[in-house]
C-alpha cells in the first residue's frame, strides 16, 4: 500500500504494506540475548492453587501468563535521560512523535587497545549531509548471532564520546544501535557516549538544555539485505512509566 506522508515540509512516497522490523523479540528460550549479567526472561503460566493459566493444561479458558524480564538487558528497547539521572523521567513521557525521517549506516569498529570502538570520523563520513532526524548504526561484521548473544563480560564494540557528541552537534535526535550500549561494558560509571548525546552535564542537576525529548534505542539487528540509506523509521514503545520499555522500531524504504 503506497502512501505519501509529508513530514518536515518534505513529501516521502513509502510502501506501508512492507514495514522492515530491526526489532530483536522477546523469548523465553536460550536464544534471547542477554546483557548485564542477568538471566533469561521468564514467561509462564499464573498459577492459583490448581488453577494454571494455560489452555493447553487443561484446566483454563485462556492463556494467562507473567513476564518477567529486564529492557535494558533482555533485547531491544528505547530509553531517555531518565536512564542515567537522578530525577526520574519516563520514555513514555519523553517519546511523543513515532516517525522520523532516519539514515542507516555500517560501521567496522576500530580497535582501540583492546576495545573495538565506533569513532566520530567514522561516523561523520558515513553521515555525509544527511538532514535525518535518526541515525540508524549497523556494526560490521553482522552476524546474525547477534540475536542471540550473551554479551556479559565480553566487552562489546561501543560508541566514543566525540562520535556521540557529533551525533548531537547534527540535530540527530534519536540513536538507534546493534549493541547492548551506545558506551564500553566497564567504564566504572562515566557513561560518556550517553551523557554525550542527551546533553547531560550534571545527573544530579539538570542542565535546562539536556535534550529531553531525545532517545536512544539499543540491541537492534539489521539484516545484512537492508541496504544503507534513508528510510521512514516508525519508533514503537509499549507505555511503559520506565526509563525505558522494549521497542519495535519499524523501517520503510523511501520510494
Amino acid at each position: 500500500m503506497k502512501t505519501t506522508i509529508q513530514h518536515n515540509n518534505q513529501e516521502i512516497e513509502v510502501d506501508l504494506s512492507k514495514p522492515i522490523d530491526i526489532s530483536i523479540p522477546l523469548t523465553n528460550t536460550d536464544d534471547n540475548p542477554i546483557a548485564w549479567y542477568i538471566e533469561k526472561p521468564v514467561i509462564e503460566p499464573v498459577v492459583f492453587g490448581d488453577w494454571i493459566g494455560k489452555v493447553s493444561e487443561g484446566k483454563s479458558s485462556t492463556n494467562f501468563n507473567n513476564v518477567f524480564f529486564n529492557p535494558h538487558g533482555h533485547g531491544t528497547h528505547t530509553e531517555c535521560l531518565g536512564h542515567i539521572t537522578s530525577e526520574f523521567y519516563s520514555i513514555n513521557q519523553s517519546l511523543k512523535k513515532f516517525f522520523f525521517l532516519a539514515e542507516l549506516v555500517s560501521v567496522v569498529p576500530e580497535m582501540q587497545g583492546e576495545d573495538e570502538v565506533i569513532t566520530r570520523d567514522q561516523i561523520k563520513k558515513a553521515w555525509g549531509n544527511s538532514s535525518a532526524e535518526a541515525i540508524i548504526i549497523r556494526t560490521l561484521p553482522n552476524f546474525r548471532i547477534k540475536k542471540s548473544l550473551k554479551y556479559s563480560n565480553t566487552n562489546p564494540p561501543y560508541l566514543a564520546e566525540n562520535a556521540s557528541q557529533f551525533i548531537r552537534e547534527n540535530g540527530i535526535k534519536h540513536l538507534l544501535i546493534d549493541l547492548p550500549s551506545v558506551d564500553r561494558e566497564k567504564d566504572e560509571g562515566k557513561l560518556l557516549a550517553h551523557k554525550a548525546f542527551w546533553n547531560v552535564k550534571d545527573v544530579n542537576n539538570l542542565n535546562s538544555d539536556a535534550r529531553l525529548d531525545c532517545t536512544i534505542t539499543e540491541m537492534i539487528f539489521v539484516d545484512d539485505h537492508i541496504e544503507d540509506g534513508s528510510y521512514l523509521l516508525n519508533l514503537q514503545i509499549a507505555s511503559f512509566e520506565n526509563d525505558a520499555s522494549p521497542s519495535k522500531p519499524i523501517l520503510y524504504a523511501i520510494l
